[in-house]
């Protein structure tokens, strides 16, 4: 079953595009601009095609509620964290939702996903991780449920809210012990000079990587971004803002598509945006 999970995922192209629209789960105002509807926004997105729309428990019915057979495959978020804010709260969290490998089979869920998050001066959120990617590891493999980890490396969030620390070498060991915790699929952010990517792609040992898009930036970075992405072995991407907060997020969905599996360069897919 695991299998036809993938396959629900993955394109024929062998690639995947998630757009997340997970981002309410977290508590946070800001992450909420482009998503204050959410059946809008899933209606919106799932019209353009993409192959997975990642969502919560609450909300993931709505793509269900969708008739028809062409619908993207839901990616279902299974964590809760409280580490977005600024300033942070005096006692951070991260922890999984009840029951979650049923709930993902509950809601005819392709996969589900799962933060292991390293934050500066905080062991024990990183050890909630550590400890929600193996609890739900052994419930994957025994309902067949294909599991994406997100090592995801912050900065001191001094600097501000929900800043990606890209630094390559901090980067790699938290994807290689995601591998090593029993993901199948990666979904980790790009590091600073994206044609390093690669070493990313080799540290996973063969699984697919999928590219976190990070926050807001303009249409040219983000497609060219994705592009040399690609070229350096990446499966494919996981992006929410760059999509949801986009003033056509439709076309940038088709846009970033034609990307990941017609191989189209950043011109080429900006015609989408017309």
């Amino acid at each position: 079953m695991k299998q036809a999970r993938l396959n629900r995922l993955f394109g024929t192209s062998g690639n995947c595009f998630d757009v997340a629209i997970d981002h309410g789960m977290f508590n946070e105002r800001t992450f909420l601009a482009g998503i204050e509807n959410m059946r809008q926004a899933i209606d919106v997105i799932a019209a353009a095609g993409p192959d997975a729309i990642q969502l919560p428990p609450g909300t993931a019915p709505m793509l269900q509620s969708i008739p028809g057979k062409a619908r993207p495959a839901l990616v279902l978020r299974t964590d809760i964290a409280n580490i977005y804010g600024n300033p942070l709260p005096s006692a951070l969290f991260s922890e999984v939702i009840d029951r979650p490998v049923e709930q993902a089979i509950a809601l005819d869920a392709a996969c589900v996903v799962v933060n292991l998050l390293m934050l500066p001066n905080q062991p024990e959120v990183y050890r909630a991780c550590v400890r929600n990617v193996n609890s739900l590891k052994r419930e994957c493999e025994i309902y067949g449920m294909p599991l994406m980890v997100e090592p995801l490396v912050m900065q001191d969030n001094s600097k501000g809210a929900y800043m990606v620390d890209g630094a390559i070498d901090k980067i790699l060991p938290l994807v290689r012990q995601a591998a090593e915790l029993g993901a199948d699929i990666i979904k980790a952010d790009p590091c600073d000079d994206v044609t390093e990517y690669h070493r990313v792609i080799e540290i996973a040992q063969g699984l697919p990587v999928l590219v976190r898009g990070g926050g807001r930036v303009s249409d040219e970075e983000i497609l060219a971004r994705t592009r040399v992405l690609m070229e350096q072995g990446a499966r494919g991407i996981v992006y929410g803002r760059n999509v949801i907060q986009h003033a056509n997020p439709g076309g940038m969905t088709r846009a970033l598509m034609a990307i990941v599996h017609d191989g189209a360069t950043a011109e080429e897919a900006s015609r989408h945006l017309a």
